[in-house]
């Protein structure tokens, strides 16, 4: 079965997203139906949504669930056969979608299709290191896609061993490589991952949420970043592997730490949340840490 527009359900997590979702949304054909996952329990910016786009649909969460396990709520809330994962600071350009209802017909196997990124100093993708060769106007397979603009074919994917009566997203992953983990579980079970460079997207980059909670949200990203690192490291490859990867990390901020706070720099906090990160990681603590936001 090829992607169609009538067998196609859009998934955004929002966490006061106010300043971008709406470019996002407008970028979306109205014959798509979109679920936003509002994580910060925003009852009136929900309605707002629903008044304004009449092809959303918002389901608002009782606390901030973080973005895996805010995918698999709204993922838990549709009825297609494929989900296209998208950030709420994503815009998707002219065609976007109907290059990746293209590719689908010439690809009938796949696990993800994902767009391409304006982005060229930072792909969205990692390829496989002994397939470095495309052709870049055609899809081509990679190890991993970025988690803000993801086709996912749920179909298929739920056959997999790894899925049956589970979620997709690792929910112990708050932020941060909840994607990679996914892509890793897709392939280890024989589904390939596609880019497909005609179809194209514009990304703000880490601006999902609004700029008044800039520095609480930039605190909780590098708690995360590094707790995140350890938890993936440890589960596909092992705890040693996942301690010899962290410790420069963590060292890193521990010398840096002292010499931020004898400035009273707004930096020492920065610190501060890596070393936490890092050794909440490595004695497997929960992904606790939650931006502190009061509205």
């Amino acid at each position: 079965m090829t992607i169609s527009i009538q067998n196609l359900s859009i998934v955004i997590v929002s966490f006061h997203s106010e300043d971008v979702i709406h470019d996002c949304i407008k970028s979306i054909t109205d014959e798509i139906e979109i679920i936003v996952v509002e994580n910060s329990g925003n009852k009136d910016f929900a309605t707002e949504l629903e008044n304004k786009y009449k092809n959303v649909r918002c389901i608002l969460s009782t606390k901030n669930l973080g973005m895996g396990a805010g995918n698999n709520l709204g993922l838990r809330h549709i009825k297609t056969d494929y989900a296209f994962i998208l950030n709420p600071d994503v815009v998707l350009e002219k065609d976007a979608i109907k290059e990746i209802v293209i590719a689908s017909k010439i690809i009938k196997s796949f696990g993800i299709m994902a767009p391409i990124s304006d982005d060229t100093n930072n792909p969205n993708y990692k390829v496989f290191k002994k397939d470095l060769s495309f052709e870049n106007s055609k899809p081509f397979t990679v190890e991993s896609v970025d988690g803000f603009a993801m086709l996912l074919n749920l179909k298929k994917i739920k056959k997999l061993n790894d899925f049956k009566d589970q979620n997709l997203f690792d929910e112990n992953i708050f932020l941060y490589l909840e994607n990679d983990d996914l892509c890793k579980r897709i392939s280890k079970n024989f589904e390939k991952i596609f880019i497909v460079p005609k179809s194209k997207i514009k990304h703000l980059g880490a601006k999902g949420a609004s700029k008044k909670y800039n520095e609480q949200i930039e605190l909780s990203r590098n708690w995360h970043w590094i707790w995140s690192k350890f938890y993936f490291n440890k589960k596909h490859h092992g705890f040693l592997i996942a301690t010899i990867d962290g410790l420069p990390i963590f060292f890193s901020a521990i010398l840096k730490l002292p010499f931020y706070y004898l400035l009273n720099h707004k930096r020492k906090k920065i610190y501060y949340q890596r070393v936490s990160g890092f050794l909440n990681a490595l004695i497997g603590k929960k992904s606790y840490y939650r931006p502190k936001i009061n509205d």
